[in-house]
């Protein structure tokens, strides 16, 4: 279900440090999507063009796996990546505001959830109206970003050395 009020937003995560105002304006471009547990809200490799805030609830986040399934076979299966939950301002879908790029992953609602979808051209336009606002989250979008890239550089570390070790036996 999508509507604009309810589930106000908070200064919490991207949106720390925002006053009331601020989050008022973010808050009226967005829209409310109430989900049911086990519903998609985005589907890897899908067109991008939005964020959401998780509000309420948890999310699961996977990726598509290729697996060897016989001899000559291979199947797929989705791989848990990720689980966010609310309690901190989690946000999903934010390479969206940047690059015009398929989603790299898909999100599924753990629980009832509710979200906030923040458009591209929205958030643009809300940035260059309130500037000092916009560097804010946008700085915080690039600290989630960065430490999405750490990890994963550690988690590709990891499943090298693994590997390594699993072919020179």
């Amino acid at each position: 279900m999508k509507r604009r009020e309810g589930h106000p937003l908070k200064a919490l995560g991207i949106l720390a440090g925002l006053d009331a105002p601020e989050l008022s304006g973010l808050e009226a471009l967005s829209v409310l999507r109430l989900l049911r547990s086990g519903e998609v809200i985005m589907r890897e490799g899908e067109s991008a063009s939005s964020m959401y805030i998780l509000v309420e609830g948890e999310v699961d986040i996977t990726r598509s796996l290729t697996l060897k399934t016989g001899r000559h076979d291979f199947g797929s299966a989705e791989k848990s990546m990720n689980r966010l939950k609310s309690d901190g301002g989690a946000v999903f879908g934010e390479m969206a505001m940047f690059a015009d790029h398929p989603r790299s992953a898909t999100v599924v609602a753990r629980t009832d959830c509710a979200v906030r979808q923040i458009e591209r051209g929205d958030f643009s336009l809300w940035c260059r109206e309130n500037p000092g606002a916009g560097i804010k989250v946008l700085a915080r979008v690039a600290a989630v970003l960065a430490d999405r890239v750490r990890k994963g550089n550690d988690d590709v570390l990891k499943l090298s050395t693994a590997l390594s070790i699993a072919l020179a036996r």
